[in-house]
């Protein structure tokens, strides 16, 4: 073992939030590219698809998906205290679900590290959840 110094990473809420978020969405963009194509190849309703899940207690994909997404667009919004945008869950397609990652790439997009560093004690609100008592 070496007498050697550790020097701590400095590293902004912004960056552990907002890019981490965007690489996400890009993976589950390439899943459902993949997906697309496997349905085209296999000649399988792309609905089915949406449907299907890992294991009986899961959700299925469709909603996977749109959970994926709102918790990007909410952590990375309620932390710069933004007004977050709605998305109606009524995704039936995976273009539809595309268009949801794209949306939400946007709006994660429009952030600035300015709306997120410095905020870290920031409490955010769920407009569902009451306050904890």
């Amino acid at each position: 073992m070496r007498n050697e110094r550790i020097t701590p990473v400095s590293i902004s809420l912004y960056q552990a939030s907002v890019p981490p978020f965007l690489q996400m969405l890009a993976s589950l963009q390439g899943i459902l590219d993949k997906a697309e194509a496997h349905a085209a190849a296999r000649k399988i309703e792309p609905s089915v698809l949406l449907g299907t899940r890992l294991t009986p207690d899961m959700f299925p994909l469709v909603r996977q998906i749109q959970l994926a997404a709102d918790f990007a667009k909410g952590g990375a919004g309620r932390i710069a205290g933004v007004e977050l945008p709605s998305y109606p869950d009524t995704e039936t397609s995976l273009a539809e679900l595309k268009a949801r990652i794209a949306k939400t790439v946007d709006f994660l997009g429009s952030l600035k590290a300015a709306q997120i560093d410095g905020h870290e004690s920031r409490e955010g609100h769920h407009p569902d959840r009451r306050p904890a008592v």
